[in-house]
């Protein structure tokens, strides 16, 4: 059987000006001191794609305009609402006082595996993903109010910070918006 793709013209894709008016996913994320602009970039469209609430950068990260961002996050950078803080412990401090609750995504001691994860509806949540070599920083593992932890069955012991971004990202929105 022939599928014909979609051309974008089709798709009928909010505008930039609809996409920052329309509800979103209660889900911030944050990136703590992640090195490449390319991988930054790529958290912008995932975002995007799932309206997530807003990005924190922190840190090393870099923040648009820059054309190492916008080569993987194509325009994304222009929609999703985004702030910089000087440390993610910064921004932790920030989220939980507004009534976050913070999850970093890090494989530590009594970590929730993501498969056991429940999101609730009614809260809204921050995750916090760590720099590409050394992950999240210690002190903002012990300033969460939790760990998640993608199970992993290879040899390696990590994944790449936008992949990690997009598998965490799309367990929110599967729970929260498709009721998964």
């Amino acid at each position: 059987m022939e599928r014909k793709k979609i051309r974008t013209i089709e798709m009928e894709r909010l505008t930039i000006e609809q996409f920052r008016e329309a509800e979103k996913l209660p889900l911030v994320v944050v990136l703590d001191d992640v090195r490449s602009m390319y991988n930054v970039g790529s958290v912008f469209r995932t975002c995007d794609a799932f309206r997530v609430e807003s990005l924190v950068l922190c840190g090393i990260c870099q923040t648009p305009p820059a054309t190492e961002i916008h080569k993987t996050a194509l325009g994304a950078e222009d929609a999703v609402s985004w702030t910089y803080y000087a440390t993610a412990l910064e921004a932790v401090t920030s989220l939980k006082a507004e009534g976050y609750e913070v999850l970093a995504v890090e494989q530590v001691e009594h970590s929730t595996k993501l498969p056991a994860f429940k999101a609730e509806k009614a809260k809204k949540y921050a995750v916090v993903l760590g720099n590409e070599v050394k992950g999240v920083h210690q002190e903002v593992v012990n300033a969460a109010d939790g760990c998640l932890e993608i199970p992993q069955l290879g040899t390696k012991h990590s994944m790449n910070v936008s992949v990690t971004a997009g598998i965490i990202i799309w367990e929110f929105a599967s729970q929260m918006i498709y009721d998964r």
